[in-house]
């Protein structure tokens, strides 16, 4: 049932915005606030739940995504969502309907991702109801898209693993999509990826491996410190697992040291 806006809220008017790069590709895009914050009215948010590394080093945290236009926009996006997702959904549906959006492309998100179940098959029932409009994203939602979109995918939609989030290890490159971020295309060339630097649909219309160049972001590039997404993901986990063992045997020597002490006279 559709509600009206909450106080300090408003409905955007025009849901997708084409920036000069995805007018070169005749593509058009989707976004939403990246990862968490808070709204106006107050609410907390979490788009990107299966963040991981990436939001360290996100670049729609960064530059023109924090201006306060570019903010209000992409919060006021998201508030239609979660206040009203079957208006939103038709109000998308009749977005889409204009002319020129038959035989273009629409990214989702090129910021924010597949924040939960509902979203998503929301997604999926736009793409069904334009056949003639075509989808894609990058994700890091690993589980909800195995459960959700690959046992019946829209013809029309097509999408890329990320790599950089907690569900990496879910992810096989010898028979999924899968995108990492690389410090330059000199290092995706390195590795025998092929880079979609010079064309954002490549990254679901080229080959299986995509590499991401990293943005020019000095302070973002030194966080990723010459290393591709998907190393600084696993040197993380790897940390975390060395620390819960560390604290297992901690556990371990305390109780053996409480076991070993005399019965109280």
């Amino acid at each position: 049932m559709s509600t009206s806006p909450l106080p300090g809220t408003h409905r955007p008017t025009r849901l997708l915005t084409q920036n000069r790069e995805m007018r070169q590709i005749g593509a058009w895009n989707w976004s939403i606030p990246a990862w968490a914050g808070r709204l106006p009215d107050g609410r907390t948010y979490n788009t990107c739940p299966s963040a991981g590394v990436c939001a360290q080093a996100c670049y729609a945290r960064h530059g023109t995504y924090t201006w306060p236009v570019v903010r209000a926009k992409h919060q006021a996006n998201l508030a239609f969502v979660l206040d009203d997702l079957a208006g939103w959904e038709s109000a998308m549906i009749t977005e889409l309907g204009a002319a020129k959006f038959r035989g273009a492309w629409i990214r989702i998100h090129d910021s924010g991702d597949f924040f939960s179940d509902s979203y998503l098959q929301a997604w999926l029932r736009i793409c069904l109801a334009l056949p003639g409009t075509n989808f894609y994203a990058y994700t890091k939602e690993v589980e909800r898209f195995r459960r959700l979109v690959e046992p019946n995918p829209p013809p029309n939609f097509l999408w890329v693993f990320s790599y950089g989030g907690t569900q990496d290890t879910a992810l096989d490159p010898a028979v999924d999509r899968v995108a990492d971020v690389f410090p330059d295309e000199r290092a995706v060339k390195a590795a025998g990826w092929a880079s979609q630097e010079a064309n954002d649909l490549l990254a679901v219309l080229g080959p299986r491996l995509v590499g991401v160049p990293a943005n020019r972001i000095p302070s973002l590039l030194k966080r990723l410190a010459g290393r591709r997404f998907s190393e600084w993901q696993a040197e993380v986990a790897d940390e975390r697992a060395v620390r819960r063992g560390n604290r297992h045997l901690r556990l371990v020597a305390d109780h053996a040291t409480r076991t070993d002490l005399p019965d109280a006279a």
